[in-house]
């Protein structure tokens, strides 16, 4: 899976997926589209949906959960624990989808910001799923396209703070 800017790779027998993707911004400012509410509701899920973020403690063991409306009213929930913050170098932090029948398909994501010449960054996320089955539900998911999206909305986001 890949696009010009996005690649994403998920290997048939390992339960992870990888997810580079390169912004035209220094490593500060996209650790701070991460990591801050007012910016992450700007560029986080698809292009159609609105975001909550009802609770977002940012800082090593905090919690975490946002709320994804579509134009329809359907609500999508998830939630997870920060493991780690260290700023403008990675987030360590857990992912559920609330949505599941069976709670407990939690996958770990680590998040490193590499700086590039030129004030650029590479996000390298690595995400570690419970099973191939759930990594391989993500995939199927569409999950392709709503980080695309998502990160095409961050582009332009980053493009006017830059």
């Amino acid at each position: 899976m890949e696009n010009q800017k996005t690649s994403i790779t998920a290997k048939q027998d390992r339960q992870e997926i990888f997810i580079v993707r390169e912004f035209d911004a220094t490593p500060d400012l996209v650790f701070q589209a991460h990591t801050q509410p007012e910016l992450l509701v700007q560029w986080m899920g698809l292009e159609n949906h609105s975001m909550e973020i009802p609770i977002f403690e940012n800082k090593n063991l905090g919690a975490w959960r946002f709320i994804h409306s579509d134009e329809n009213g359907n609500n999508y929930r998830f939630c997870g624990v920060i493991h780690e913050t260290e700023f403008a170098k990675r987030i360590i932090r857990t992912f559920e989808f609330e949505g599941l029948p069976e709670r407990g398909h939690v996958s770990l994501e680590f998040l490193n910001f590499e700086a590039l010449q030129d004030g650029r960054t590479r996000l390298t996320t690595q995400i570690i799923f419970k099973s191939i089955e759930d990594r391989n539900g993500m995939v199927e998911s569409g999950m392709e396209y709503g980080v695309i999206d998502s990160y095409n909305k961050l582009d332009k986001l980053l493009s006017k703070n830059n």
